[in-house]
Order: structure tokens, then sequence, then C-alpha cells
């Protein structure tokens, strides 16, 4: 039987497995140590990655500092909001377009819209969508009712914007909207969709109103999104947990955010109120101020609008309308108007500052005035002339020919010296956005204006004087800066700053002119309003109040020429676009605190017809409320209830 051969071993097959073994036990053995060196000597270093890899950051808004008024009345603060978000990660993904239809169901979003957003966050499943921001609590409560068909979808609560009175004093106190992506590059502190001041005093203080934000660490899904669910409150849970099971909770790091600093007001809204409601179914404006200072006690334009319209993110068609209609103009401090007879004031100071008239000078009015060497003819308001006139009676009966002689003398370039000492032609500073300077012209400004043109053009003629010293021509101002003309008269000749922060400083300028012309000007304007037996009547009586000194001056400014207009039998006949625009300034020197004050209607006829009655229950209203201690009068039920709904 042939015997089996043994198979050869190779020479040095040993040799190799010990070299192998060798190496296997090296490996181990530096495997084991790099072990030890990860779970022993860098623990806490690790440690310390991994915590810091399974937290986050995540936001805590701060609230809108809120407004105040005069006496301390609430105008804007803050309410709690519940918005519904959907998060598509913790939802099985067989039914989000179950949970979308029933949502459309339920609160009346679009499905499609929503399966839209769902889409495009494909790849980040635990992205937060909005679904519906401000929900009615009826529709808080319904989501709540029907969580169990509605995974993944959450109501989180959040500060929201609310304006107690609504339209009154919406220009004023402005509006909101989503911060732009310049701003986010500019602004410290802000993030994408939060809401900043457009307009009003909501643009001007923007930083003080806006807060300090906090934010608390929490844990985060594995998508690396912080996560964090809130009351209804807008506070945050201690713990929650993920579709998994996974607990999310606060890990300790918190900083509580600060709300912005309140902004306290010198409007008193029960006058603005009264304001407007003068105003309403006009174009104009209404412009009350302290005399002594400047303070801003109300400031209406109408029409106007609710700033509650626009207190929600995203954008509407309602929304985009309005901010490109005329309601957006403040015209109390963004239009302008030729002011008509009230820029006689000015006149009339700067005539007596100059010496080219005084308490004596007397022109005959006999009811036209013709330039000297046959130029062309002027005429007065009144067809039948005023007669002998002073300065005091061509102040009350608002006499044009008095008033042409004195401009003829004063020149162009010195009654625009005196118009922008007492605040005309340039802004006010008072802090709101967007003031319009206005215009006073000169023989500088036309040969600027007209630059390039023929040099006839580019100069400046005495008939061009005639027109602006009775307030047309190319003088163009402010119903604010005649407020604060009519404020130098009432406080003995300062020029004053409005202002609306009521912790701002008072500014008025030096005296700008004598206590005796003050006294002359303060006269005319006196016997304008003033009721006397067996004496003509002046254009402002309509505005008299027994036992109060009110003083003022009706303005009647052309929108169109006298041709245009003669052609119609009765004003009532001329088409409004063509109607004269009426003013009427007027001050209160016996009360305190003294107040000046400017009204204006679009298109309103006559200052002494349009105007006086609505000074006169301003000024009525005013002093019937003892401003330094009235109660101001609460927001009404509609209002608040308005601005809480969606």
């Amino acid at each position: 039987m042939a015997q089996t051969k043994e198979p050869e071993r190779y020479e040095g097959v040993e040799r190799r497995l010990q070299v192998v073994g060798v190496c296997l036990f090296a490996l181990f053995g530096l495997l084991c140590f790099q072990l030890w060196q990860l779970q022993v000597v860098q623990r806490n270093r690790f440690e310390e990655e991994s915590r810091e890899n399974s937290q986050g950051l995540t936001r805590l808004k701060s609230s809108r500092g809120v407004i105040h008024g005069r006496g301390g009345v609430v105008l804007a603060d803050n309410r709690a909001s519940t918005e519904v978000a959907f998060v598509p990660g913790e939802c099985p993904k067989a039914r989000i377009p179950e949970v979308c239809a029933r949502l459309q169901e339920l609160i009346g979003i679009k499905a499609d819209a929503l399966m839209a957003k769902v889409e495009s966050v494909a790849k980040a499943p635990y992205t937060q969508l909005t679904v519906k921001t401000d929900v009615s609590k009826s529709e808080h409560i319904t989501i709540e009712e029907h969580a169990f068909e509605l995974p993944g979808v959450v109501a989180v609560s959040s500060p929201q914007r609310r304006y107690l009175f609504g339209q009154t004093g919406g220009q004023i106190l402005g509006y909101l909207s989503e911060i732009n992506p310049e701003e986010l590059q500019d602004w410290q502190g802000y993030y994408m969709m939060d809401l900043v001041g457009r307009s009003g005093v909501e643009r001007v203080y923007e930083q003080p109103l806006h807060g300090q934000d906090g934010y608390a660490m929490v844990t985060k899904y594995a998508s690396g999104a912080a996560q964090l669910r809130t009351d209804r409150r807008g506070v945050p849970f201690v713990a929650t947990r993920d579709s998994l099971g996974h607990s999310l909770q606060e890990e300790g790091g918190r900083r509580e955010p600060v709300a912005g600093n309140p902004l306290y007001l010198t409007l008193d809204i029960g006058l603005q109120a009264k304001c407007e409601q003068l105003l309403a179914g006009e174009r104009g404006a209404i412009v009350v101020l302290e005399a002594e200072t400047g303070g801003v006690l109300a400031l209406a334009s109408a029409p106007g609008y609710d700033p509650n319209v626009f207190v929600n993110r995203g954008r509407s068609e309602s929304r985009s309308e309005l901010t490109t209609s005329e309601k957006m103009r403040n015209r109390a401090i963004q239009e302008i108007y030729p002011p008509g007879s009230v820029f006689k004031i000015a006149m009339a100071v700067a005539g007596l500052e100059e010496g080219f008239i005084n308490e004596n000078t007397r022109y005959f009015c006999g009811g036209t005035f013709t330039l000297p060497a046959g130029g062309r003819s002027f005429k007065c308001h009144s067809k039948w002339g005023h007669g002998s006139t002073g300065v005091i009676e061509a102040l009350a009966y608002s006499c044009d020919v008095f008033f042409y002689n004195n401009g003829v003398k004063l020149d162009i370039d010195r009654i625009s010296k005196w118009s922008h000492l007492m605040g005309m032609g340039d802004k006010t500073g008072i802090d709101l956005p967007s003031e319009t300077p206005g215009i006073v012209p000169s023989r500088e400004w036309k040969a600027k204006h007209f630059e390039g043109k023929p040099e006839w053009e580019r100069r400046w003629y005495t008939g061009e004087t005639v027109s602006v010293s009775i307030g047309q021509g190319g003088l163009s101002t402010t119903p604010l800066q005649n407020a604060v003309l009519m404020a130098c008269i009432v406080n003995g000749g300062y020029r004053v700053r409005p202002y609306l922060n009521a912790e701002a400083d008072p500014e008025r300028s030096e005296r700008l002119f004598s206590e005796k012309t003050c006294k002359i000007v303060t006269e005319g304007l006196r016997m304008c309003v003033a009721k006397t037996e067996g004496n003509p009547q002046g254009t402002g009586r309509q505005a008299h109040i027994e036992g109060m000194t009110v003083i003022g001056k009706t303005g009647t400014a052309q929108v169109v020429g006298n041709k245009f207009q003669d052609k119609y039998k009765s004003e009532e006949d001329i088409p409004y676009e063509m109607r004269d625009h009426a003013w009427f300034v007027a001050g209160v020197l016996d009360r305190e605190p003294k107040i000046a004050m400017c009204i204006l209607v679009e298109h309103g006829l006559h200052g002494g017809s349009t105007a006086c009655p609505m000074a006169k229950e301003v000024i009525e209203y005013f002093y019937a409320n003892d401003p330094k201690r009235q109660e101001q009068p609460a927001a009404t039920p509609a209002a608040v209830a308005k601005a809480e709904t969606p």
C-alpha cells in the first residue's frame, strides 16, 4: 500500500507567522492605547464637544417698547399673538398630504401652498414652517382639539404690536414692516422676519423701541436645528419630546429678553381724536402746539390709516394698495401749499422790524393796487376796498392792498429773510421722518431754480413780489410751519422746534422781534377774531369764544387763477379740485398752556367760514379738559377688538 506523502512546508513560514502575530499585537495595543486616550485622558474635552454638538441657542424675542401719550395713556403696546407652524420631520411622510388637507378644513389655509413649502424643505425636514400667523382664539382651540390628527403641527406664541386707538394718531405713530436685507447687514441685533418701524415715531425711535433679544440653550435634533416649544404666552416649556420620544429641554443657559424702552409723547390723544373727527370727510390737517415749548398736542391729517393693518408679517394686496395711497401722506408735514393771507403775519413783522411801516402807517385801499410806472393791477379780496388802512386793520380785515404796498417796499430778499427766521421754507426739526421744507422764493432761489434758462426767465420781477406778499406766487409752506409762525406771536417772538418726545429738551431761538412789534401784530390778530358792535367784523370772527382771548388769521389760497373761477356763477359750481384752500391760524393768550394752532382744509374755499368754526371747537375742547390732570379717554372696545382681529 502506497504511503501518503506529507505536504511540504515552505521554508520560513514560521517566521512569517511570528511577524504577523507581532504586528496584530502591536495594532491591538495601539487601538487600546488610543481608546484609553479618548475615553480617559481626553474624556472631559470630548464630553464638552459632544454637549456643544447636541445643544444650540434659540432666540427669545423681545417685546417692542410701549408708546404713551400725554397723561400716560397707552397708545401702542404688545399682545400675545399665536401662529400655527408645521415641522414636516415630525409627521410620517405618508400622512403629510392628509395633515395639509385637514389644516385647510380647520383654519382655512391653502393645502397646495403648504405642500409646496414642505417640498421646498425636503432636505431639512425639521424646519419649522409657518402655516398661519395671528390665529384667533377659536382657531387656536380648534388646533389643540384636533392635535391627534395633526402630527408635526404646533402653536407658537410671540409678542405682536397693537395700536389701541386704531386710526387715531396712526400717521404719527407710524407702521411696521419686515426688515430688508440691506438693513439686516447694517443693524446689529436684528434677524430676518423682524418687524421694524417704517414711518412716524416707530421709525424715528426704532432703536430704543426695538429692545434686546434673549436666548435659551436647548437640545438639537439630528438635523442640527435648535428646537424650542412655547406655551400660549410665548414662554418656553421646560421639556418636550420629538417624534421619536427623545427629550428636548432647556439646558440651563438662558438670558431673558429685555423689552424696548418706553416712549412718552406730548400727544393729547383726546385732542387728536377731536381734530380727526373735525376733518372727517375732508382732506387737510390740524396742528396744535404748546406755544412756549413747541410740544405737539395734536397733529391730525386726513385721510389717515390704521397701523394695525401692518402688524402681521408677509404681504397682502390690501396693504400694498394702502402703501401707495394718499392716506400714507401726512399732510401736516409732508404736503406744501400756498399759505394765502396767513403769510400776512410774517409780512407785518418784517415791515415793522425793517422800519418800512409802523402803527401809524396807512395805505388807501380802493379795491385794486397798480404797480408804479403803469404796471399791472392786482385786486384786493374786497371788491370795494377797505379805505384808509393801517397794519392792525389790515391784519383784522385781511386787506391785500396794504400788504402789496408793504411787500414792494420790503422787496423779496427781505421777505425771504424774515420768513426763514420765523420757520417758513425750512424743516421745523420735528421728530418725524420725511418732513418737507417748503419754498420761500428769493432772487437767488429763482436764478438757481431756472438755471440754464434765458436771463429773462431767471430774473425776479416786482409783480412776483406782490403775489408773494399775500402768500401766493412761488411761496409754499406746510401746516406745521404755519403753526410755528403763530407760536412766534403767541410766545412773544421766539421760534420753537416742534417735538413729540416728551423727554426731549425744548428748543427755541433767541427773540426774533421786539415786544412792540409783537403787540402791534397781536392786536391785529385779536381784532381779526373779536366780535365788536358798530365796527366791521374781522375775517376770523367765527372763532370767537366769549371770555377767552383768541387771536387768529384767516387765509384763502388760490389753486387756479381768477379767470378759471370766474366762469362759474357760484363757488359751489366750481369743480372741487379748482376750489381755494381754506386756512386759519390761531392762538390763545390767557390760558395755560398757551397754544398755537393751524388748520388747513384742502379746497375748503374760505378760512373764515370753513376753518374758523373748527378752530373754535378745538380750543373749547382742549380747555374744557384740564390738560395737566385730565383723564385721557380709554381705547374704545371697538378699537381694541379691531386691533386683536387678524
